[in-house]
């Protein structure tokens, strides 16, 4: 790492994730391969999970991390576990989705992953 703040490489994951999904909306949607809701719901379910989840933990166990910090990162947590199950229960009971497109959208968050180390990497010249 070149010293570059931990929060700034999940805004630029989040920026690929973003930019990968906006892909996949413009070249396969038209083809009718993917269904447009499924892929977004996935890929926004997997956005903001992560999100919070990685501010969350940042601002809970920050080195530094004072006391409005720490009641914030619980609060991220606790919100990212509210939406994980609030919308993992509305997904099993009640929403019909295509599976293949939501999962589609769950797994472009990790080759937007796999996608900003390989770009950070070629930055920091190795």
């Amino acid at each position: 790492m070149n010293g570059e703040p931990r929060g700034s490489a999940i805004l630029w994951i989040e920026l690929w994730h973003g930019l990968l999904v906006l892909a996949l909306l413009v070249c396969l949607v038209p083809l009718r391969i993917l269904d447009p809701w499924g892929l977004i719901l996935g890929a926004l379910f997997m956005g903001v999970n992560f999100l919070l989840l990685g501010y969350g933990v940042r601002w809970l166990l920050g080195p530094f991390a004072a006391r409005g910090r720490v009641r914030a990162g619980i609060f991220l947590l606790f919100m990212k576990f509210v939406l994980f199950l609030g919308l993992l229960s509305a997904l099993l009971l009640r929403i019909q989705l295509e599976a293949g497109s939501f999962a589609v959208g769950v797994s472009s968050l990790l080759i937007a992953i796999i996608m900003e180390r390989v770009w950070a990497s070629q930055r920091e010249g190795g």
